[in-house]
């Protein structure tokens, strides 16, 4: 899922330099120990996707961008395991949360959406991964669709909880308007592209190079870094019109699924 670094809960955004996209540290120590999270909300995101909110006391922190892995025990000593980008920003509560897609046949979202209450215990470890990661240092240019705007939102969050000035765009693709995952959350830095349906006015299509071109033509200072997840299909389709528009390679960092 994503690549990342550690973050102790309520410190500053840890410097990075700025030109050099590379891999930021993760903690093995700390991301590879399993802590207890308890269920303590969920909201209904989509009639597919809703947010599931814990309770982690020992979080060490996360950047926006990284994952964790989460584990589910049944009774029977039956474990599953999966990876999920974490949606939430760095806040040092304490609290972290998880959007899930109600994936058809799958058993861990299945359990969520289906059996899981408040209370309920689960066990994490993380964060992981250090290229997806985006400390909030440098101009991002967030591109995803479908539920791969997940770990893009934990950094929009980010940019507006730490008032953050450097400069941050996102372009998310949906099916249509009740498909789309933090609707109610996007301003200004968001544009939403629908590829079914759309309200009226609204063009209905893929992403393409005149959605990029306002942000391409006229890059900010240093250049952007771009973040791209979503399917296999998006990832490479989003990808070929960045560089098609001048985005360097190197400054592309592409989170897949599926």
């Amino acid at each position: 899922m994503t690549e990342t670094a550690t973050h102790t809960a309520g410190a500053r955004t840890p410097p990075t330099r700025f030109a050099v996209p590379g891999r930021i540290e993760v903690n093995g120590l700390v991301a590879g120990t399993w802590q207890q999270a308890t269920l303590t909300e969920i909201r209904r995101e989509t009639p597919r996707a809703s947010t599931f909110r814990f309770a982690v006391p020992g979080w060490a922190g996360h950047l926006p961008g990284q994952h964790l892995m989460l584990r589910l025990t049944a009774e029977d000593g039956y474990v599953a395991q999966r990876h999920y980008s974490l949606a939430s920003a760095p806040d040092g509560s304490g609290h972290i949360e998880l959007t899930l897609d109600h994936v058809s046949d799958g058993e861990v979202s299945g359990w969520f959406h289906t059996v899981a209450r408040p209370g309920d215990r689960i066990e994490v470890r993380g964060p992981l991964s250090g290229f997806f990661a985006w400390p909030g240092d440098r101009p991002a240019l967030l591109l995803g669709a479908g539920s791969g705007v997940v770990p893009l939102m934990s950094m929009v969050r980010h940019h507006r909880t730490r008032g953050l000035t450097v400069p941050l765009r996102m372009l998310v693709s949906a099916r249509g308007p009740e498909e789309l995952i933090y609707a109610d959350e996007f301003g200004p830095e968001t544009t939403p592209v629908f590829t079914r349906s759309a309200p009226a006015g609204t063009h209905v299509g893929r992403l393409t190079a005149a959605h990029l071109a306002p942000m391409l033509s006229e890059p900010p200072a240093g250049g952007w870094e771009a973040y791209v997840c979503g399917s296999n299909s998006f990832a490479e389709h989003a990808s070929r019109l960045l560089v098609a528009g001048g985005q360097p390679v190197e400054r592309i960092r592409i989170e897949r699924f599926g």
